[in-house]
């Protein structure tokens, strides 16, 4: 029978069958046969197994462009074997040999394959064969990847032998181990110890060690200078250490920086390049100014040095890597090079004023006669003096004039007291005014001074400088009278037991407070303000005001480290410590704060790893966002505002927007004049006018909208933190990112070590105060009056109004958004002073309230059922509070009917105390029932770190809320088993969107109600991909910056928005295919947003074939207009049926959110995505699609081995030609030379 003939059955074995079979597919026809299935089917399985089918087949479909594999490829015939290197025979004494288990693997494939070879040939019977073949297979399977087989083969010891794949996997594989980091020559590594008379460019290096790094350098100059005719009697003179050396070793090292590093680097500052200065000894000397940017300090830390080597390595290494030249933190743009504890302790006591000082009241023309009397014993140190300043008399101290005498001429004459945190904003002033150079030069200058000075102070604490203050006894029985005030309501049932330990918790953190306030005031006047506790701590220099008050206040409320049943973790013991440490602890406070502080060290532990992971997945997913051009020119941006809480602003706008580019002109609103231009950098300057203008949003460029085909582009990223100018084409900015959100993640969690387990919680804050003087004005504040024992009572019955200040102009200084429940204090229109209370609320209780008059009915509010009788443990009163019932048909309630009849429903979520009885008669604003809020929250970043995970990977929180898709009217549709529906319909009437809410949550609205789109319905967090979903891509950037700031504020870490939004760029880079239409793309597909422009751009101009008619062409080709009309016109001229076409379908697509960990996976980059995770499965996929690497990331580049994309290593760098004066040129060639001749050398 022939082959094709249906009667004729054959049965194959192996890949010989497989190969067959591939080779005989038709990929285009089975590719449409499936698309055509896809449309029909239904169930979400079958359409998964499809759509898998599919992308196999896409892999291997022929497209423009593209030359694909074909199928019968992907069954090897041949076996590469890999070169003898890569899989050592190495023999052992003994005549035995160690082996590589590759070649095990490979001589089970070559006997197998001979075996196979001879039963051929001797036509052995099949079944025999079959076994063989069998066997062979095996063989192979387990050459290529052994981990994967059930039965791994194992070796003698056995153990399962590494395969090919193997070898790639994992940490020890060998795209961690070996691509991605390699070990370095030319290195050594030592102690540290500080050296203060050290410039800030240079490190003091052991002679011992320079010898042995710049040895080859050494040996070079011998030979050059014929002290030795060969390298092995110069190489044993150096290992002698010849006197010789010494001089050549002094001249090398001139000009020749070297990096100092130490481990963990966390950010770039972790490496940084000094020039050496021999020093006897064999420790390594570091300047004291830069130890906070290695987090180094001198407790027998260990440091790394590297030699850069070639010529360029060392330019670079001088001019970008120089620590003189790393003055400000890529973080916020704040100096990292900063004066810390002796020296700001040196600065402080030099520039205090003393009253009464000898020689107060002198005047003096010129700094040169202060000096004469300051030297001759005339005026002391701190004595006020006058003494003319161009032309001026200025009233300061001899101090404040010496310390002028170091500061560079054009910041003008410095007359306040120094403390640690005027430092940062000063230096950045002079770095920004008068550039890098001078500013080192100051800050060396610094150090000399505020040494010299702390050592001429001779601060040091003794047990007198810490003094209990009197009125402490005083304040602790006030205290505990109130407490025993607050039990007293308890026990007659006036107050539940969450308010009873909220408001105990909060007498002690006033009384903690207070008695901290006293002591600070009392050290502050003791000693004329020489008390050395108060100046180390008010110079900021050591020491906080929390550790003072633990000294000589008291301790305090401390940590309860265990979980609670609730999952939040630290609750506070409502009892606190009142002794300090100078009085002493007893055994039962010791032991309470132990626990405390031991929690803090197990937490350190645990945490450093998890910070480590999380800048491991930055760094890899933002790793090739590189600045790629000057302007993307687009014409988005996003709307900035200072970010305001309900007190105070927690960052001011003119913070915000510095350094960033404007997207439009901004005038001001007062005079119409330009302030900045559309397209300009906003400086400081600019920012301040801004502020002062009262200029309430700025549209400003930002990554986020960057338009860039790939990277972003400078106008959008806008400054460089570092430089204080705009960014330069090449600059890492992803990396440079990542590092700044990773750094603090691993402060973060070693912050709680320092407290020592004592609770340091906000006191609420009940009652409410302007900030401002201003007139009050209402927006959109419902409020119901009520008579009670003390008056009249307004209470905001809204949950979307705030009271806004304005100024005489009616411009709006200040906006207070008040919460549902509050006490309105003030008048609409009424003229205010700072410091007048605009509203009281209950902070610790969410309430529920009548907004009419009538009496009080229960519904469904059944004992035992629905409501359970809760009596309180110590006072014996009776509280009533809603549970979860089993019969989830009934809803738990309360009904207001009105004088009219009328009867208004307020709904009842579990845990909900009652506030009033049944029948009773209530006014409006009347609080019918209280939820209490979680006890207070108190600041510890066991939320912190796994908060900022759980954003970063956009992770749904734990119960989200429920929130409207529309914007629309609120109704209640019927009760179903366990929840309830409610309906909103948008205005028109036109759509209605329900939700099923579960039985005991609480639900925000009523009835009734209008809300907007994205307002939550019921409490809890809101999902991400919720606000996504309903408010698009900007509301969720918005979103995620802000909260994923809020944790670090928190922890008083500034980092610049900027860092924050390129990681959320990268989140919201793919989109999903919802249908492909006729692209290349397959439906639920995860692709690059400009890729899917790109598609859908050409496809535009495409027709797709529906009949080929007698044209060459298949049914489904794509094809562009113009090609279609030729192949027509050709057909029509011969007679012969037409091509029958329709325009081509583009594709559409939804926004998604990724996680950091998903979208790193999901990297164009192939060799990127392998060296990340799962590396076998990227492998395997980027074969079988023939995909191609177009090096254009930073990671798989370092992995070919070739310069990084970046910075310097641009191509564009390449080819440059030098241009100039002919000296300039002279030396340019020169430099030229040398390059090329080292390199002929090496």
């Amino acid at each position: 029978l022939e082959d094709n003939d249906p009667k004729k059955f054959i049965a194959k074995i192996g890949g010989d069958a497989v190969k067959v079979l591939l080779k005989s597919t038709d990929i285009e026809t089975t590719f449409l046969e499936l698309k055509a299935q896809l449309k029909e089917e239904t169930s979400q399985q079958k359409r998964n197994d499809l759509l898998k089918r599919l992308r196999v087949l896409e892999a291997f479909r022929e497209r423009e462009g593209k030359v694909p594999n074909r199928p019968e490829w992907m069954v090897q015939s041949v076996v590469p074997v890999i070169p003898p290197e890569l899989r050592p025979l190495v023999p052992l004494e003994g005549g035995r040999f160690a082996t590589s288990d590759l070649n095990d693997l490979y001589r089970r494939v070559i006997i197998r394959n001979n075996r196979l070879k001879r039963l051929i040939d001797i036509k052995a019977p099949e079944v025999i064969l079959r076994n063989e073949k069998r066997m062979l297979q095996e063989s192979v399977d387990a050459l290529f990847d052994n981990s994967r087989r059930t039965s791994a083969v194992r070796s003698d010891g056995n153990r399962p032998l590494k395969s090919l794949s193997d070898m790639l996997k994992g940490k020890q594989g060998r795209f961690r181990q070996n691509l991605l980091g390699k070990r370095v020559d030319y290195s050594g590594r030592s102690v540290i110890v500080v050296g203060p008379e050290l410039k800030l460019h240079q490190c003091g290096l052991p002679k011992d060690m320079a010898v042995e790094l710049f040895k080859p350098f050494i040996i070079r100059k011998l030979i050059e200078r014929g002290h030795f005719k060969t390298v092995k009697s110069s190489r044993k003179a150096v290992d002698r250490k010849d006197p010789v050396i010494w001089d050549i070793l002094e001249k090398l090292i001139d000009g020749h920086p070297v990096m100092l590093n130490r481990a963990p680097t966390l950010h770039r500052l972790g490496i940084q390049a000094f020039q050496p200065i021999l020093i006897d000894g064999k420790a390594i000397q570091l300047h004291p100014m830069v130890c906070t940017a290695f987090n180094a300090d001198f407790d027998g830390d260990q440091m790394a040095v590297h030699v850069p080597l070639s010529y360029e390595a060392q330019l670079e290494a001088g001019l970008l890597m120089l620590s003189s030249h790393n003055i400000l933190s890529p973080q916020n743009g704040a100096p990292i090079v900063v004066p810390t504890q002796d020296i700001v302790l040196g600065c402080y006591y030099l520039t205090k004023t003393k009253t009464g000082g000898q020689g107060e009241g002198m005047v003096f023309s010129n700094f040169e006669e202060v000096m004469i009397a300051y030297n001759s014993k005339v005026v002391e140190l701190h004595a006020k003096i006058k003494v003319r300043v161009e032309g001026q008399f200025i009233e300061t101290t001899v101090g404040r004039v010496i310390f002028n005498q170091i500061v560079p001429e054009g910041m003008g004459f410095f007359n306040e007291l120094l403390v640690k945190k005027i430092f940062s904003g000063f230096i950045y002033k002079m770095f920004i005014k008068l550039g890098n150079e001078k500013t080192a030069k100051f800050l060396d200058d610094l150090k000399d001074l505020g040494y010299r000075y702390s050592t001429a102070a001779g601060i040091s604490i003794s047990y007198s400088d810490m003094i209990i203050p009197e009125e402490k006894e005083k304040l602790i029985k006030d205290s505990n009278e109130k407490v025993s005030q607050i039990l007293n309501e308890h026990e007659q049932g006036l107050i539940t037991d969450a308010e009873r330990y909220n408001k105990i918790i909060d007498v002690w953190t006033h009384t903690t407070n207070n008695v901290a306030k006293s002591l600070m005031d009392k050290i502050k006047t003791d000693q004329g303000g020489f008390n050395s506790v108060h100046m180390m701590v008010d110079s900021g220099a050591r020491g906080s005001q929390e550790q003072v008050r633990q000294l000589a206040g008291m301790r305090g409320l401390m940590m309860k480290p265990q979980k609670s049943l609730t999952g939040q973790s630290g609750e506070i013991i409502e009892n606190p410590i009142v002794a300090n440490f100078k009085e002493g602890l007893s055994v039962l406070e010791y032991f309470i704060s132990t626990h405390g502080a031991r929690k803090g060290l197990a937490d350190t532990a645990l945490k450093t790893a998890d910070a480590g992971y999380l800048t491991r997945r930055l760094c890899d997913v933002a790793q090739d966002v590189i600045v790629s051009e000057i302007d993307c020119g687009t014409i988005r941006g996003v709307y900035i505002s200072a970010l305001k809480d309900v007190e105070l602003e927690r960052e001011p706008l003119a913070e915000r927007i510095t350094g960033r580019v404007a997207q439009e002109d901004i005038y001001d609103p007062r005079t119409d004049e330009l302030i900045v231009e559309a397209g300009e950098v906003i400086e400081e300057e600019k920012a301040e006018l801004i502020d002062e203008a009262n200029i309430d949003s700025v549209y400003i460029r930002t990554v986020l909208t960057c338009e860039s085909k790939r990277g972003v582009c400078a106008k959008c990223y806008g400054r460089n933190l570092t430089t204080g100018h705009l960014v330069e084409i090449g600059e890492a900015v992803g990396i440079i990112a990542a590092q700044s959100i990773g750094e603090p993640g691993t402060q973060l969690t070693l912050r709680t070590f320092h407290l020592g387990g004592t609770s340091s919680r906000i006191a609420s804050q009940s009652q409410v105060e302007a900030t401002v003087d201003g007139v009050v004005k209402f927006d959109r504040v419902n409020f119901a009056e009520k008579t009670d024992f003390f008056g009249k009572v307004k209470v905001v019955i809204g949950r979307r109004g705030s009271i806004g200040i304005f100024d005489e102009d009616l411009r709006q200084i200040k906006k207070f958004d008040i919460p549902y429940g509050a006490e309105l204090m003030v008048e609409d229109g009424a003229k205010i002073k700072k410091g007048q209370p605009l509203y009281n609320h209950d902070p610790y209780n969410s309430l529920i309230l009548t907004d009419s008059a009538g009496t009080v009915s229960f519904v469904d509010l059944i004992d035992n059922s629905t409501i359970q009788q809760v009596a309180d443990e110590q006072t014996g009163h009776v509280q009533k509070v809603v549970i979860e019932s089993k019969d989830k048909t009934l809803t738990p309630s309360i009904v207001i009917t009105t004088e009219d009849g009328e009867q208004k429903v307020f709904n009842l979520p579990t845990k909900a105390y009652l506030s009033v009885d049944e029948g009773e008669k209530v006014q409006a604003g009347t609080i019918l029932a209280k939820i209490s809020k979680s006890a207070s929250k108190t600041r510890d970043i066991t939320g912190g770190l796994p908060r900022v995970t759980e954003l970063f990977e956009a992770r749904s929180p734990h119960e989200p809320a429920v929130v409207s898709e529309i914007e629309g009217v609120v109704k209640f549709g019927v009760r179903k088993k366990g929840s309830r529906e409610i309906i909103i319909e948008s205005l028109d009437g036109s759509i209605q969107k329900v939700y099923n809410v579960p039985y005991g949550k609480h639900i925000l609205v009523q009835e009734g109600d209008e809300i907007p789109a994205g307002e939550k319905i019921t409490d809890g967090p809101i999902d991400p991909h919720d606000i996504l979903k309903i408010k698009g891509t900007n509301a969720v950037q918005e979103y995620l910056v802000n909260e994923i700031q809020d944790v670090y504020r928190l922890q008083g870490v500034k980092i610049n928005d900027k860092h924050i939004e390129v990681i959320v760029k990268q989140m919201l880079q793919k989109l999903r295919v919802i249908s492909s239409g006729d692209t290349k793309f397959i439906d639920e597909d995860l692709v690059d947003r400009v890729k899917f422009g790109e598609e859908n751009e050409e496809i535009k101009n495409l027709v797709y074939i529906v009949d080929p008619g007698d044209s060459k062409l298949k049914l489904g080709q794509l094809i562009t207009k113009s090609k279609a009309r030729e192949i027509n016109a050709d057909l029509k001229k011969k007679d012969k049926n037409l091509l029958e076409v329709r325009d081509a379908d583009p594709a559409t697509f939804d926004n998604i959110l990724l996680g950091i960990t998903q979208a790193a996976l999901s990297t164009e980059s192939w060799i990127s995505a392998a060296s990340f995770q799962e590396t076998t499965k990227v492998l395997t996929n980027a074969a079988t699609a023939a995909k191609e690497d177009t090096l254009i990331g930073l990671k798989e580049n370092v992995v070919m081995g070739h310069l990084i994309p970046a910075g310097t290593g641009l191509k564009k760098y390449k080819k440059i030609l030098v241009v100039g004066d002919e000296p300039e040129i002279a030396v340019a060639e020169e430099a030229m030379e040398k390059v090329e001749e080292s390199k002929q050398k090496s």
